[in-house]
This record gives structure tokens, C-alpha cells and sequence, in this order.
């Protein structure tokens, strides 16, 4: 017997599916090298997205990546050695718009994880990945969801997320239990 749960998960899960078979994997890789060759990563976002790349930035500094999320109130200065991840779908939002322009002033990298290659965004970025699902704007040639307004962009930011540091981790044969290490302990 079926029931409502397994249906609808069931249909959240398949549009996460065909929204990943849809992603660049040189994009991806693109991303990786940056993040690799940066000295710090810098995470901006708003609402749920922002939440989604909370999670990566801490996912991050379990692999021992100096990862900071603009406007803590440990942030750090960014520099022209360091990398800034902009997630958002629409590429219109103006806070991690005006941020972006913000780091270029200061020659850092800027990547752009969002579905509109066309948005704003695109004149300070220098690397994209693109996820191609709905966004507000409701633009051609984006993967519709059956979930409420932009779910599927910042469920699929997060997985994305933890797929990109798991390809850093089997790169760069990192020991997992060694990563404990960089797990908090004042829990």
C-alpha cells in the first residue's frame, strides 16, 4: 500500500535526481579547484539559502578549509587569495549581488551556484554552476517542482554541497575518521 508520505517522497527525491543529471560536471569541477586553491572560503546567501550554505561552509571547515559565512561576527577580511560562493537561484538578490560586486572590488574569486546563467550576477562572476531548477522568476528551460516556491534549489545546494566535499575528500584520499578532528567539541 502506498501512503501520501511515500508518494511525496518519493516525487521530491525525483526531482532532486533529474535536477543532478542536469548539472555540469566540469562546472562542479571548476568549482573544486577554486575552493581548493583558495586561502579562505567565504559563503553569502540569503533565507534558506542561506541556511543551505551554512551547512556547507561548516561541512567545509570539517575537511580543515577555512570557510567563513559573510556577516558572522567572526568574519574575517577577504582577499585576492580567497574565493566567494554566491548561492542564489535567481542571481537577482541584492544582498549577495552587492556582496559579490564588493569582493570583486577586492579581486577575489566569485562563484555563483544558481539557475539563471543570464542573472546580474553574471557580470562579477567568475565561475558558475548551475542548477537548473525554478527559480521566482520563472525562466524557460528550468526543471519544475511540485514543492513550494524555491525548495528544490536550496535542497539540491545543500547535496550539492556535500557531494563537492565528498569528491575533495576521495581527491584528496582525506582519512574520515581523521576529520573528527575538526568537529566541534564544546557540544
Amino acid at each position: 500500500m502506498t501512503t501520501k508520505f511515500s508518494r511525496e517522497q518519493a516525487a521530491v527525491i525525483q526531482e532532486l535526481g533529474k535536477t543532478f543529471d542536469a548539472v555540469s560536471d566540469d562546472q562542479v569541477q571548476t568549482l573544486i579547484a577554486a575552493i581548493q586553491q583558495a586561502d579562505q572560503v567565504f559563503f553569502v546567501g540569503v533565507g534558506r539559502v542561506l541556511l543551505s550554505l551554512q551547512a556547507i561552509a561548516k561541512r567545509f571547515v570539517h575537511l580543515g578549509i577555512k570557510a567563513h559565512v559573510v556577516g558572522d561576527i567572526t568574519e574575517p577580511a577577504i582577499t585576492e587569495n580567497d574565493l566567494l560562493i554566491v548561492g542564489s537561484g535567481s542571481g537577482e538578490s541584492l544582498f549577495p549581488l552587492n556582496i559579490a560586486r564588493k569582493a570583486k572590488g577586492f579581486n577575489a574569486t566569485v562563484a555563483h551556484i544558481g539557475s539563471n546563467p543570464n542573472s546580474s550576477m553574471a557580470e562579477v562572476t567568475d565561475i558558475f554552476v548551475r542548477i537548473p531548477v525554478q527559480t521566482k522568476l520563472g525562466l524557460p528551460g528550468e526543471i519544475k517542482s511540485i514543492q513550494p516556491m524555491t525548495s528544490l534549489f536550496e535542497q539540491a545546494l545543500l547535496i550539492l554541497g556535500d557531494t563537492v566535499a565528498l569528491m575533495m575528500i576521495e581527491d584528496q584520499a582525506i582519512d574520515m575518521p581523521g576529520l573528527w578532528q575538526y568537529h566541534a567539541n564544546l557540544e
